[in-house]
């Protein structure tokens, strides 16, 4: 039914603006007349500290009249403790026993009824709320908001474990009484996690408690952890470092033997080194041969032998207790005849200097065989410049005067079947064959004058080689020439191929 009324009945747009319209005034009047109380919204306050809390009525017109004026406390959300009243006629009222001596009016005044609350407490936060009893209006009033700070309190501490195997608390961080409740971290390089509990008091303070735990180990010991701490009362986070504890059985070693212990040396000496938390209560001293040798001194973790012999030829233990637990360590000494000579090895300076000289020495020797390398095959290789063509020094006339002709071949016999003949391309080469001073270079042979092409055959061509040595005094006539004694596979020339 209301929805088919709605649809039937629609609002009217400037019914809609004149309802809005009214809310506004409304609101206004409501406002203007909540301004009347003028007060501070909210003040943040410290135990053991005071606070004003003011105060006053605003009355435009003046028809507002003022009857009285009152305190009134409100802790929790339903609780209202009138804690300080003002009459004009009757004067000052403190009914809340728990602010008595700590509330005063600042004025002996209506218009202004400020107060002051001394020696605060952390309880005493809450709402305080100014009430006028006015007419004809009726109360008008206004709230103030006191929030109390507290600074908490901050620490961090060790807790001392043993080292095992599971996950204990190593380390606590707290921050006691704050309020508003603090953040606690942990800054550390330790592997491991926390937790963090809160614990709220009865005046509204919180306690914030973190625990850090992990497996600790002997490698844990004396590690570093950082508390930081952060809370608004604080201008800066505060921190605190602190260096875990965790106790172990003792680890031993024995130093000092240096494998030198000669007939005759004195003052050889051997420490039993310990590693414990706490520190060891008791370090003993034995031999594995029974009881220590007559030149053996033993102080502490420290055993000295006066003089060495074959007496401390032995196993030397060393056994270091702790509340934990106990641990030993042997070394055995050997004594030799006579004193060893301790070479110093090379310094680390000579070695590197060594290792660089050799690696420049191979350089150098490479680069010489490549070098040596180089020049062998260039010397091998073929010319790298064309020589000048040959020229022949004191020939015969004919040769001089002949013209160059291309040459030919003529063979009057015919070739046999799957003889393969062969035109040569081109002239004999000319050279030096008939120098003046020192005879035919050619071994003494006759000069070759003529070219072969113009022979018939190959007859006439070995012919006239056999005779040529007549044709070669051609520059001297009546000196006698050398006897020719060279054979046809020693002449310059050879004689036509045939293949």
């Amino acid at each position: 039914m209301a929805r088919d009324y709605a649809a039937r009945c629609p609002v009217s747009p400037v019914r809609n603006t004149w309802l809005l319209a009214a809310a506004i005034l409304l609101l206004a009047a409501q406002g203007i007349g909540a301004q009347k109380v003028r007060v501070e919204e909210e003040l943040e306050a410290y135990p053991t500290e005071s606070v004003d809390l003011r105060c006053q009525f605003i009355d435009g017109g003046g028809r507002t009249k003022l009857t009285q004026v009152s305190w009134i406390w409100e802790p929790i959300d339903g609780q209202r403790d009138n804690i300080a009243v003002y009459h004009p006629t009757y004067g000052q009222s403190f009914p809340n026993l728990s602010f008595k001596d700590r509330v005063v009016f600042l004025q002996n005044s209506l218009e202004n009824p400020s107060i002051r609350i001394s020696n605060l407490r952390m309880s005493d936060a809450g709402r305080y709320t100014c009430e006028y009893a006015t007419y004809p209006s009726g109360n008008e009033q206004g709230t103030t908001t006191l929030i109390m700070l507290a600074k908490p309190k901050n620490s961090a501490n060790v807790v001392t474990v043993q080292a095992g195997s599971k996950s204990v608390v190593v380390a606590q961080c707290e921050a006691a009484d704050g309020k508003p409740a603090a953040t606690i971290k942990w800054l550390t390089q330790v592997g491991g996690n926390h937790s963090t509990s809160t614990m709220n008091g009865p005046d509204g303070t919180v306690t914030v408690r973190s625990d850090y735990r992990l497996v600790p180990t002997p490698a844990d010991d004396g590690r570093e952890l950082t508390c930081m701490v952060e809370q608004r009362t604080q201008e800066r986070p505060w921190a605190l470092s602190v260096r875990l504890s965790v106790e172990y059985p003792p680890s031993v070693s024995i130093e000092g033997y240096d494998n030198n212990w000669y007939v005759g040396r004195s003052g050889a000496v051997l420490l039993c080194q310990a590693n414990a938390n706490p520190p060891p209560t008791n370090v003993t001293w034995t031999a594995a041969s029974g009881s220590l040798p007559d030149s053996v001194v033993v102080d502490g973790n420290k055993l000295t032998v006066r003089k060495v012999d074959d007496a401390v030829n032995t196993t030397f233990i060393c056994e270091v207790k702790n509340k934990h637990g106990a641990s030993r360590h042997q070394i055995t000494t050997i004594v030799i005849e006579e004193k060893r000579t301790m070479t110093p090895g090379p310094s680390t300076g000579a070695v590197i200097g060594g290792i660089a000289g050799s690696l420049l020495f191979i350089g150098l020797i490479i680069g010489i065989i490549f070098f040596i390398r180089k020049r062998q095959e260039d010397a091998e290789g073929p010319p790298k410049h064309k020589p000048p063509p040959p020229v022949k020094a004191g020939s015969s006339t004919e040769m001089l005067n002949k013209p160059s002709e291309p040459p030919t071949a003529t063979e009057t016999a015919p070739l046999s079947p799957g003889e393969v003949y062969y035109e040569p391309t081109g002239g004999e080469p000319v050279t030096n064959l008939d120098d003046e001073t020192t005879g035919a270079l050619n071994g003494g042979g006759p000069a070759v004058l003529g070219d072969p092409a113009k022979y018939d055959n190959v007859n006439e061509l070995k012919d006239h080689i056999a005779d040529g040595h007549h044709g070669n005094d051609l520059d001297a006539p009546n000196r006698e020439a050398p006897a020719a004694n060279i054979s046809r596979g020693e002449s310059f020339v050879s004689p036509a191929m045939y293949v």
